[in-house]
């Protein structure tokens, strides 16, 4: 049962910092049947290229990295505060080595562009690849930042389109 609204991106209500930064998200991409989802905690809303979109960032060492890299879709999923055991799992776990859906007990979805959500999220963007670029630490112009790369797996920026938003 799909109790979503459709809504437009500048409707949102949430404050963006707060729903990212604080209320983490988990980035879902693939297709049904081979997808694979991630908790993030980095990531922006904002406009570009005269369209609403969302900025994801995933490093190539995650699991999600390559569903990203193949699908033209993405969605990224804001959940209620007690689906927080679901997103530290998402986060702490890799798909390489875990039905992440199955542990958590996440009920995916699936939309017509092809996207891939959670019936249990109070917030959804649906998003349409437009750009993906590695971050080159050569354009750090603050030093510390090299102190979240120790390995060196440099984030891929991924702008998207937001196709729809949809809430609660």
């Amino acid at each position: 049962m799909n109790t979503f609204k459709e809504l437009k991106p500048a409707e949102l209500q949430d404050n963006p910092f707060k729903l990212i930064g604080t209320d983490w998200m988990l980035i879902t991409a693939g297709m049904e049947g081979a997808f694979n989802t991630m908790t993030a905690s980095w990531g922006g809303l904002g406009v570009l290229w005269e369209q609403d979109v969302a900025f994801a960032f995933v490093r190539p060492t995650r699991h999600t990295f390559g569903f990203m890299e193949q699908a033209p879709v993405f969605t990224l999923s804001f959940f209620a505060e007690q689906h927080r055991p679901a997103l530290d799992y998402c986060g702490t776990h890799s798909g390489r080595d875990v039905n992440k859906v199955a542990q958590t007990g996440l009920t995916p979805e699936f939309g017509a562009a092809g996207e891939i959500y959670f019936a249990e999220a109070r917030l959804v963007l649906v998003c349409r690849k437009l750009h993906a670029q590695d971050l080159d630490p050569a354009g750090f112009r603050d030093p510390a930042l090299a102190g979240f790369y120790p390995q060196r797996d440099y984030h891929r920026l991924y702008v998207g389109g937001i196709l729809r938003a949809l809430a609660r």
